[in-house]
């Protein structure tokens, strides 16, 4: 008699996990500052990332930190030039674990280099719109969406707000719309039509908008440096 062999779950292979591709929109508007390698060793500076923010920069970084509790499990949805990813792991400390994605694989390098030595810290290539490794306590999601077209933001969002537990938080700090007299209006208008795109969006849409998720979550907003700025943030209901 032939001998029957039933596999159970366990005899399956494992699932391939695929590498993301760049997305065609970084290809296309932002290889150069984030893909081709001598720029970005320029970018990659404490210096040029407080003159991109115009001297915000430890203003907007400690805010954000403040919405995200110590001690977490804490996703970082796309390497920040500069310090911020050592300092967060920090802030987040050494009871807690900091993971950090992104979709180009220069940055998770870069970031790899960064976090070299600190403890209970992962960087990974994936898309923030399907992060994985959840679920999360804390997300910091910092400007990242002023670089994404409109599709693309509402994808992040909706992915990134499913990956944190019941009473966890989501934060966005990116661009917003100025007050009408901003002495920097004239010069910012310049730069996001000719560099930064995709930053119109959020000049004229809420982020709460796009998420779809106003049952499961409570929204926050502050405003920085007359409108220019904003953080968002989005507290999972407890159910």
């Amino acid at each position: 008699m032939d001998q029957i062999i039933i596999k159970t779950e366990s005899d399956a292979p494992a699932p391939l996990f695929i590498d993301p591709p760049i997305p065609e929109y970084m290809e296309k508007t932002y290889h150069w500052a984030y893909i081709n390698p001598a720029i970005v060793s320029w970018l990659d500076r404490g210096l040029i990332v407080w003159a991109i923010l115009w001297g915000n920069s430890e203003r907007l970084m400690k805010s954000a930190f403040r919405d995200i509790e110590p001690g977490g499990n804490v996703l970082q949805a796309a390497y920040v030039y500069g310090d911020f990813s050592p300092r967060l792991a920090r802030h987040v400390g050494s009871e807690g674990r900091l993971d950090v994605i992104d979709v180009v694989p220069l940055q998770v390098e870069n970031c790899r280099a960064r976090l070299k030595g600190i403890p209970r810290t992962n960087v990974r290539l994936a898309d923030a719109a399907q992060p994985g490794g959840g679920p999360y306590n804390s997300v910091c999601c910092y400007f990242l969406l002023h670089e994404m077209p409109y599709q693309k933001k509402i994808d992040v969002i909706k992915g990134l707000l499913d990956s944190v537990v019941p009473g966890g938080k989501v934060v966005f700090m990116d661009y917003h719309k100025p007050v009408r007299f901003h002495p920097l209006k004239g010069i910012m208008g310049l730069i996001w039509r000719k560099l930064e795109p995709y930053a119109l969006d959020l000049l004229e849409v809420e982020i709460k908008t796009l998420a779809d998720r106003d049952e499961f979550f409570t929204w926050t907003k502050e405003t920085f440096f007359g409108g220019l700025y904003q953080k968002v943030v989005a507290t999972r209901r407890s159910i």
